[in-house]
């Protein structure tokens, strides 16, 4: 027994290489099977192997000098066999070794690790795993599909005998839609449409055609073998008197045809598919078989834009993906009809539509429609019938106008903030007057009664409360971009850190603030004060977000500064921000965020979220007309779960001071009395009236005019005055082009301008030098500074 132990001991080794040697050549024929898919051929070159290898390991035992030593294994077959294949492939032996595999999947997982032992994480291991442990048992299995060097694999595993297995690394390619249509139509696909009645093409940019089916091929040129393509599909086609197409060489006898349009890719070169339908207006179409009408949702179903088909009794028989993601529908919970998916009030006339079409309406339409989900964004929708196919009645196309539709949101939501811009102003202007009026009978008021007199605080609360109507008007006036603004040149933090301390009274003790500058920062031009406003404002809505999120505090206000130079812009690819180097500020909370349907709004004039009495709906558009009136760009951000981020870029100023061309206002301090001949000129009367008092109480002459014209009828009368004050805008003869006629006589006669408009505003259409100026509403003691410093600068 032990000889017989012995001797079966001695012959192990040497049956070793015969084993290996029949494992090799039955993993070579795996791979063959796995690169080539032919089971006969992988079976022969098995054999092959075997009886090659075999022979090389006889060879060598026989030889002298080799009893003792054992052959080594060349697996250069396999490998070169694993080189033809793109996908990566690898051989595992029983203890999980890697016994071979090519270079593809060198490329995929780098260092050549053992499946399943792949850096691919937990989820795609687990899976690798417990396909690799089915593959053992059941002979082949395939994992999920996981992610691995940027791109998307699958493994497929296939048992060799018992000892190995073959691993097959297999990646997802993008599918090109539009050769696989052209590949549809001009393939079987498209003969089953053609049996069913359907003639389609798909079309270039250019209108030729790319490809066709059979059955238009021989309607449209009378052989089905004729070459088609390339040739301008418009030629194929006659329209009669009535409207109605056929093709060409059919003439006027010809069956009437129904051109379907189906946009197929975004973009102006993109392809497009057209299905064309006999038009049989005597009888009714015969519907398509039910494998022609799983065909044709198969096809609408590959198509990027989203397409519908609605039945004869209203109901949605088929969507594509694309018309479920772009009207926002529930898969759960399908709507049945497509009414359910706009708003109320496009309800009706979607429905009429539809009805229209299904019973038999010749022409395809266009309306605009909004979905219920998003109620803010109108949709265009074709609508064409679409007999022929199957239950399908009518054929809804949602045209895919995502930037277009952005564009002419931001274009109108432009026009709108413009024209409620110019109603501002102008409300604004007419307030001045009254304010200016209001304003000044209350001063004439205060000279004739002393503190303790009866009807002094009851004065001194109208004044009151008309500064705090002035104070509305100027947010009314920065909306709408005509406030006066006293710009200067100035850094950022300087006006940040003027207004610190404010803010951390404002913020209160539970709400940090924390202040980070950059570095490099440019110098920009604007007013310190309103930029101060503007971070108050902003800081003021921060806190009650802070608050609203977390009513016992504990919340950050950050504010930062930064340079943005030009290359940063451009790289931004902003299509509202200029390119240019900017100096920017960043205003961020960690409040509750400002939620989508209400960030569209937040620049609009009286609209808030506060409750009643506690906001006037002017504090961001205030900041909006601010920061736009000094040449500036404003952003607004609200990240999901974080809070709101408010992002000014103003341009860093470059140019050179000009010389001003307007005569400063400065308040001359001491006596205010005066003397000479005022000429008044202005449209309101009530106005007129305060003004002329008060220059009257000041030692002046005064003489009014209530327009342009009668100014300078008096002006013939009376001679020079010694200083001009007159309104700016004013029916029949404004106030600029009075002036300039007066300067042709008295070149030198001092000018003061008074309006409810912005100062900035007005020089850009006043070309006069030497004018001061005096918004309104102004008050007795304003007007009379006014003058005397007027009065004193010539």
């Amino acid at each position: 027994m032990a000889s017989h132990a012995a001797s079966e001991t001695e012959r192990l080794p040497a049956a070793v290489p015969m084993i290996v040697a029949a494992a090799v050549a039955v993993a070579a024929a795996a791979i063959v099977l796995t690169v080539i898919g032919s089971p006969v051929l992988a079976a022969g070159f098995g054999a092959a192997a075997l009886v090659v290898i075999g022979a090389v390991w006889l060879f060598a035992r026989l030889a002298p000098g080799s009893a003792t030593d054992e052959p080594a294994i060349d697996w250069s077959v396999a490998h070169a066999l694993a080189s033809m294949s793109s996908d990566g492939l690898a051989v595992t032996d029983r203890a999980g070794r890697l016994v071979c595999a090519n270079e593809r999947f060198g490329t995929l997982f780098p260092g050549y690790p053992a499946p399943p032992n792949l850096v691919v994480g937990d989820w795609a291991a687990a899976q690798l795993g417990t396909a690799g442990r089915a593959a053992w048992r059941d002979g082949s299995a395939s994992s999920g599909a996981f992610d691995a060097a940027g791109t998307k694999l699958t493994a497929h595993i296939q048992r060799v005998s018992d000892a190995m297995l073959v691993w097959r690394f297999v990646g997802h390619d993008v599918t090109d839609l539009a050769k696989q249509a052209q590949a549809l139509v001009a393939g079987l696909s498209g003969d089953r449409l053609g049996m069913a009645g359907i003639m389609i093409a798909l079309l270039g940019a250019d209108g030729r055609v790319r490809a066709a089916n059979r059955v238009l091929r021989v309607r449209a040129m009378g052989d089905e073998r004729a070459m088609i393509e390339g040739r301008d599909f418009t030629r194929f086609l006659t329209t009669d008197n009535f409207g109605i197409v056929r093709f060409e060489r059919e003439g006027t006898s010809g069956t009437p045809l129904r051109v379907l349009e189906i946009p197929f890719l975004d973009g102006e070169n993109a392809p497009m598919l057209v299905a064309l339908l006999d038009e049989e207006l005597a009888m009714p179409h015969p519907a398509i078989g039910d494998s022609a009408t799983a065909h044709v949702r198969s096809l609408i179903s590959l198509l990027p834009a989203g397409i519908a088909l609605v039945g004869g009794d209203g109901r949605f028989v088929h969507m594509n993906d694309a018309f479920v993601r772009a009207s926002h529908v529930n898969p759960a919970n399908p709507p049945l009809y497509p009414g359910d998916l706009v708003v109320r009030e496009d309800k009706g006339a979607l429905a009429d539509a539809i009805r229209r079409f299904a019973a038999g309406a010749a022409h395809s339409m266009d309306m605009t429609v909004r979905f219920a989900e998003v109620p803010d964004e109108a949709v265009s929708v074709s609508i064409a019938a679409a007999r022929g196919l199957g239950e399908a009645a009518v054929m809804l196309s949602l045209r895919d106008a995502g930037e277009e539709g952005r564009l002419k949101r931001q274009v109108a939501q432009a026009t709108k903030m413009q024209a409620v811009g110019q109603l501002a102003g102008g409300v604004a202007h007419d307030f001045n007057n009254i304010l200016t009026a209001v304003i000044g009978h209350c001063d004439l008021m205060l000279m004739r009664h002393a503190p303790g007199d009866s009807d002094y605080d009851d004065i001194q609360q109208i004044l009151l409360n008309s500064n705090r109507a002035a104070a509305l008007t100027r947010q009314l006036l920065a909306f709408s971009r005509q406030q006066t603004l006293r710009p200067q040149v100035l850094q950022l933090p300087d006006v940040i850190s003027e207004v610190s301390n404010l803010l951390k009274r404002l913020l209160g003790e539970t709400v940090e603030l924390v202040v980070n500058h950059g570095r490099n920062l440019g110098p920009v031009r604007a007013d310190p004060g309103q930029l101060e406003q503007v971070a108050v404002n902003l800081a003021v809505n921060a806190r009650d977000a802070i608050l609203a999120k977390n009513p016992n505090g504990g919340g950050t206000l950050t504010i930062e500064t930064l340079n943005v130079p030009a290359h940063e812009v451009r790289a931004m690819d902003d299509d509202v921000l200029p390119v240019g180097d900017y100096t920017a500020l960043r205003i961020s909370d960690t409040g509750s965020g400002i939620p989508a349907e209400v960030l569209a709004h937040i620049w609009e004039p009286f609209f808030t979220t506060k409750e009643v009495g506690k906001g006037t709906g002017l504090g961001l558009s205030t900041v909006y007309g601010i920061i736009k009136q000094s040449g500036g760009y404003i952003f607004a951000e609200s990240p999901k779960g974080r809070g709101a981020v408010f992002t000014i870029y103003l341009p860093v100023h470059t140019a050179t001071e000009a010389p001003a061309k307007a005569v400063p206002v400065k308040a001359v301090q001491g006596d205010l009395w005066g003397s000479g001949t005022v000429l008044l000129v202005e449209d309101e009367a009530m106005v007129r009236a305060v003004a002329e008092r008060a220059l009257a109480r000041q030692g002046y002459t005064v003489l009014t005019a209530e327009n342009g014209e009668a100014a300078l009828e008096l002006l013939e009368k009376t001679g020079r005055p010694d200083l001009l004050i007159s309104d700016v805008v004013m029916p029949s003869m404004d106030g600029p082009t009075m002036v300039r006629h007066v300067r042709k006589r008295y070149p030198d006669l001092p000018i003061l301008f008074m309006s409810g408009y912005a100062e900035e505003q007005l020089r850009k259409s006043i070309d006069l030098d030497n004018v001061a100026f005096l918004p309104k509403p102004f008050s007795v003691q304003q007007l009379a500074e006014a003058a005397r410093a007027v009065l004193a600068a010539k």
